[in-house]
């Protein structure tokens, strides 16, 4: 049941939820601040009859008890005097009994003769009395002294202590004890207590319809802004969800252009092989037999010069270095074929081949590399470790050449530095030794496949280029 009434509190609009709380907070602090008001009204109420009392009486008992400042008991004639104005000037209908009490808790006087001259234990309030208090309670008439009380069919009485001092000093000589009916004080303080009511709930009513009403308008107006909000985050959503989309059609486009290079540079190479350097070869081919025919027509007819030239050799030696430089252009062109390499084994191929073609020595470092890599990033990464490595043997002279490859979460770490007289890198560098240093070409390959390229250097401190390619995200194909 319990849970039953928290689910449906639970699922219950925000406005709703505060509206029965509210409710509920008001109906209990409603009900405590009137009965804390209603007790108050009682204990008012009552405390001012006591007191209106209390001085009504004062003015017929005190004259006849002022021997008690000198006696401990009243005179035969005092005594009778007493009895005749308390019967001749009572106090009305609802004065039920009267006792006079001595500072040793004796009775001196009662209406009630059988009560004469014995002693009771004190109450809390005939102490109270004897301090100097006008004290009033209704009481359930449960003491011992209230027995006559009680014979007179009454379950509730005012009950009344009203100390008697000696004239012109501060000195209590006796207390007064008189006993009022409740009918109408006790109509009275209902009728207090109800209009106490009636306020206090009128008032709490008007509070929570008021604090209701703003909450409702705060309610709608946050209803509203989260619907706004919802509405701004969903085109935001869709936004960069677009964005994202494009974003991966830019790398797979950046990707397959890579790939696209590399093919057109591996067809390239064949054309040359099979074009120029084939076309070169036999040149050279059929110029060795113009040599051969050339050195047997000066053998046989020494003075004929018109078949025997000195240019052919060169001729020769020039096409033997256009075939050479054309085939290592070539083979330049094409990369291994890395689809079939691993990452580790591609570093290995870069930086030995650099060895091979400079003389130069490499330190090569490697940690942590997956064993499957995307094609683009083993392109980009060839290819940039080549261009550094190049750039470290012309402008260090090979100096302290330095290659650091690790793998960190989803990114490669790509490291190339050496010891070589470094440079300014916020100098601006012309365009031509820009193209001439590659660096924007490292550059641009690294950041169109999404990843970050810096350049650190200082003059006389060598150079550290320094690329992180993410794996996440990079081109369709996926390679080992």
């Amino acid at each position: 049941m319990l849970v039953r009434i928290l689910n449906f509190f639970t699922n219950l609009s925000l406005i709703k939820r505060f509206t029965i709380a509210s409710f509920i907070v008001m109906i209990l602090g409603m009900f405590s601040l009137g009965r804390w008001v209603a007790e108050q009204i009682k204990i008012g109420v009552i405390k001012e009859s006591a007191t209106t009392t209390a001085l009504y009486m004062d003015s017929f008992v005190t004259p006849h008890l002022q021997e008690l400042g000198s006696a401990s008991s009243l005179t035969a004639g005092h005594f009778e005097d007493l009895r005749s104005v308390l019967s001749e000037k009572t106090l009305g209908k609802q004065t039920v009994a009267i006792k006079i009490w001595s500072p040793d808790h004796y009775i001196l006087y009662s209406d009630n003769p059988a009560l004469i001259g014995r002693k009771f234990p004190p109450t809390e309030d005939l102490l109270k009395a004897w301090q100097g208090e006008v004290v009033a309670e209704v009481s359930n008439l449960t003491e011992e002294e209230n027995v006559e009380e009680r014979l007179g069919y009454h379950k509730r009485l005012l009950e009344i202590y009203s100390p008697v001092r000696l004239n012109g000093t501060n000195q209590i000589i006796a207390v007064t004890e008189f006993y009022q009916k409740v009918d109408i004080l006790e109509a009275e303080i209902a009728a207090a207590q109800m209009r106490s009511w009636l306020m206090v709930g009128s008032t709490m009513m008007v509070i929570y319809l008021f604090l209701i009403g703003f909450v409702r308008y705060a309610s709608n107006t946050i209803e509203k802004q989260e619907d706004e909000l919802k509405d701004q985050v969903n085109r935001l959503t869709e936004l960069l969800t677009h964005n994202d989309e494009l974003n991966q059609r830019v790398r797979r486009s950046a990707a397959n252009a890579t790939e696209f290079n590399e093919r057109f540079l591996r067809r390239t190479s064949a054309e040359l092989y099979s074009g120029p350097i084939q076309e070169i070869e036999l040149a050279l081919t059929r110029l060795e037999r113009v040599k051969s025919q050339n050195e047997t027509c000066r053998l046989i007819n020494p003075s004929v010069d018109l078949l025997c030239t000195d240019h052919l050799p060169t001729a020769k030696a020039s096409l033997r270095t256009a075939m050479d430089e054309t085939r290592a252009i070539a083979a330049g062109l094409v990369l291994p074929q890395l689809e079939c390499l691993t990452l580790p084994e591609i570093l290995v191929s870069v930086v030995r081949a650099h060895e091979q073609n400079t003389g130069t020595k490499v330190m090569l470092s490697m940690s942590d590399l997956p064993e499957q890599t995307p094609l683009e990033i083993k392109i980009t990464a060839y290819r940039l470790i080549q261009e550094a490595l190049n750039n470290a043997h012309n402008y260090a002279g090979g100096k302290g050449q330095q290659v650091r490859v690790r793998c960190q979460t989803n990114d490669i770490l790509i490291e190339v530095s050496d010891l070589g007289p470094g440079f300014d890198v916020n100098h601006p560098v012309t365009s031509a030794e820009r193209e001439h240093l590659g660096l924007a070409g490292m550059r641009e390959r690294v950041e169109s496949l999404g990843g970050s390229f810096t350049i650190e250097s200082k003059i006389n401190q060598g150079t550290k280029i320094s690329a992180v390619l993410t794996l996440q995200n990079t081109g369709e194909n996926k390679n080992g």
